[in-house]
């Protein structure tokens, strides 16, 4: 059986020992750049670009014979031999790696990487970025033309002063490495501000660094740690079943209608760090203890879209879990709106202190065909010189779409 030849290349020049692996191959893979390495070569050239189409045509090439395949550096870290694998297997592989731009870029750097966040938004959407790289004390990023480095430094620093989070702007530092291995490598650094003030090639390398920050457990916060006005927070005990009741993805989007001092969303973006989040808020003075509970936390993946719901979910990326804590008398036709683009089998929880909120909640639910369900949650806590304090109990309605 003919087997793929995968070849990782640093530089501009292959290695003596691969050429005798080319020259046996019955085709050879390349991108634009390499295809310049391999053109004295007699053997039909495969653009490596788009992915599909090459892997159809490598299939083919095989009935004739080997295949060579030429990527950058490692081509098991975020390179094709993921793709390669996934199409014909691990056992018809034989990997040759070379550098990684990791390995190079750190030692540009003279940074040791063991403990790095590495990132990628090479040919990826860039959706919660800001909250993917503020959790980490230091990140290596993988770039590419479309997510440069000074378009990621922008939303950075748009995310922090929308926070007016000054203390993170200041002192964050970013590391550029441009075209590592390349006769044209460059090395850049430099300000939030200043990186995204400058341009950018597609091959990259991005190094952001930041101090560390105090950090809570990832789940448990206590009322008396969340900025919020006048007692106007849903209580430790209610935030813990409705967290349960939401049922949390690791990744996609998660709305807090009415989010108040934004406690859920803060506990949601602790247990699940790549999720996406919106809060949506009116009133002025709870966009204040957002801000400043985003800033406390370095809750990044949370973003305050100020304004009424429904209206203000127009814009929003679609949702896997919508949470309704406030509806400002507005809540069946907060429902709708949400429910029109819940994605399939996902869930919506809403939390009702009033009987008629509670029935409204429900027979909206019920009519939009979701599967329903509720509960009654009634929180009392015992004092010191044992007072025990009552609260008014909470109904936790689930409404999944099926």
């Amino acid at each position: 059986m003919s087997r793929i030849e995968l070849i990782g290349v640093s530089g501009t020049a292959l290695a003596a020992e691969q050429w005798p692996l080319l020259r046996r191959c019955a085709a050879i893979v390349a991108s634009h750049r390499h295809r310049l390495l391999v053109a004295d070569l007699p053997q039909p050239v495969i653009d490596i670009a788009p992915v599909e189409a090459m892997l159809n045509r490598v299939e083919t090439a095989l009935d004739e014979g080997d295949v060579a395949v030429l990527a950058s550096g490692d081509p098991l870290f975020y390179g094709i031999g993921r793709n390669l694998i996934g199409r014909f297997g691990p056992e018809r592989l034989t990997v040759r790696p070379a550098l990684s731009a990791l390995q190079l870029a750190c030692a540009r750097f003279r940074i040791p990487w063991d403990d790095l966040a590495l990132l990628s938004c090479h040919g990826r959407l860039a959706d919660n970025l800001s909250g993917r790289i503020l959790r980490h004390p230091r990140s290596m990023l993988f770039t590419d033309g479309r997510n440069s480095p000074n378009r990621v430094a922008a939303e950075l620093l748009d995310a922090l002063a929308a926070c007016e989070d000054t203390g993170r702007i200041a002192a964050i530092r970013i590391r550029v490495a441009e075209n590592l291995g390349l006769g044209d490598e460059h090395l850049t650094g430099g300000s939030l501000a200043e990186i995204a003030a400058r341009s950018f090639g597609p091959l990259n390398m991005m190094l952001i660094e930041q101090p560390s920050w105090p950090s809570p457990p990832p789940f448990g916060l206590g009322e008396d740690e969340i900025v919020h006005s006048r007692g106007l927070i849903t209580k430790d005990e209610v935030r813990a079943a409705t967290l349960h009741r939401l049922r949390l993805p690791a990744t996609g989007v998660l709305w807090d209608i009415g989010g108040g001092s934004g406690s859920i969303s803060l506990e949601a973006s602790r247990l699940c760090p790549d999720l996406a989040i919106r809060i949506v808020e009116k009133r002025e003075a709870e966009q204040a203890n957002i801000r400043a509970n985003i800033r406390r936390f370095g809750a990044y993946s949370i973003r305050l879209v100020g304004g009424e719901a429904p209206e203000a979910l127009a814009g929003l990326p679609a949702p896997d879990r919508v949470f309704i804590g406030g509806s400002g008398q507005r809540l069946e036709a907060i429902i709708e709106a949400a429910a029109a683009r819940l994605a399939d089998n996902g869930r919506m929880v809403i939390n009702a202190v009033l009987a008629r909120t509670e029935t409204a909640a429900l027979t909206c639910l019920e009519r939009l065909g979701m599967r329903v369900s509720a509960s009654t949650l009634a929180v009392s806590r015992r004092l010191p010189g044992d007072e025990i304090r009552a609260f008014n109990p909470i109904t936790l309605i689930t409404g999944d779409k099926r």
